[in-house]
């Protein structure tokens, strides 16, 4: 029955995600914040709610180790997720469609991944008010940057290679029919609803690192992690059926610097000094892997158009590759 409440509350989570997309695509065409903002900062978080009560219900049951497989592991997937749809979308090379403003939101997340790498490597176990010192550093590093990001000129977006009017068309008659007070309150309740299914999803995955042997950081980092980022997956591809590619990427991206903000709220849930200090080695694999595939999208963002789908391709294939290698020695480990 483990196994089968599991599959359940991700089918909810699921179908929560749905709607959710939905909701944001709504508030991002009929209000003035538009696919960037709504994407990077309130879909991000609201899509990210599952890791939020997984990895706090995890740090309360005794598992630190799935909380923090859960955080890094799920930002590992999420950059898999968006390598997996630009290999799909290929021919219409979604890295070039969107805003260049995603390289500062990829860029804040690669070096929040170098704080927990450092933190994971130096260990260093000391706390103010329970709370560890390097989990109160990435917090105050995650609210000075979105601070920064927020000055930051703004370059201009690049014009999708599509059928502008045909696109407009498409989102037109998706988000017609709905009002933004009722886009408001759908995009509340599906939140509620996927932080309800992610405490099942942490509590059932506890329980299958106990039954299958496999190890809380595996589970955490893969299955759990995997999970919990079904949000992030369905909100990427309905917001591409929406030909909103700037909701896409900064849903992906606002929810992998977003997740880090997470980390330390379960450090303010552990009780028993820096949860960073006392989890598994094996995270500081997931978090290399991270480092090295957000070194990749940046790279992909920065890089100039090219009409060689071929030559394209190469930074989301080398994202797949990372992830399953990532994967493996977490798994060998």
């Amino acid at each position: 029955m483990v196994f089968v409440y599991f599959i359940l509350a991700a089918a909810v989570t699921v179908f929560a995600a749905m709607k959710l997309s939905k909701y944001a695509d709504v508030m991002s065409e009929k209000t003035a914040m538009g696919g960037l903002m709504v994407g990077t900062l309130l879909l991000a978080g609201a899509t990210s709610l599952p890791e939020v009560t997984t990895s706090i219900s995890a740090v309360l049951i005794g598992n630190p180790d799935i909380a923090i497989g859960n955080v890094l592991g799920s930002n590992l997937f999420n950059l898999f997720i968006l390598a997996c749809f630009d290999l799909y979308y290929r021919k219409k090379q979604l890295y070039q469609w969107g805003s260049k403003d995603h390289v500062y939101t990829a860029g804040l997340g690669l070096v929040l991944t170098v704080m927990v790498m450092l933190a994971l490597i130096v260990r260093i176990d000391f706390t103010i008010l329970g709370i560890g010192i390097d989990s109160l550093l990435i917090a105050l590093v995650y609210g000075v940057g979105l601070f920064i990001m927020n000055k930051l000129p703004k370059p201009a977006a690049v014009e999708p290679v599509v059928d502008q009017q045909a696109a407009n068309e498409t989102a037109a008659t998706a988000v017609s029919s709905i009002s933004v007070k009722h886009a408001v309150i759908g995009f509340i309740v599906a939140a509620l609803v996927i932080m309800g299914a992610g405490t099942v999803l942490s509590i059932m995955g506890d329980q299958i690192a106990v039954i299958t042997g496999l190890g809380s950081s595996f589970v955490g980092s893969f299955l759990v992690a995997a999970t919990t980022s079904l949000p992030e997956a369905v909100s990427v591809l309905v917001a591409l059926r929406l030909r909103n590619v700037n909701l896409a990427l900064g849903s992906i991206l606002g929810s992998n610097i977003f997740n880090m903000l997470i980390l330390a709220m379960s450090d303010v849930a552990y009780r028993d000094g820096s949860i960073l200090a006392d989890v598994s080695d094996s995270h500081l694999v997931t978090a290399i892997g991270v480092l090295i595939l957000s070194v990749v999208i940046i790279g992909a963002l920065f890089r100039k158009p090219t009409k060689s789908i071929m030559s394209y391709a190469v930074p989301s294939l080398l994202i797949v590759l990372g992830y399953f290698i990532t994967s493996y020695l977490i798994f060998i480990g």
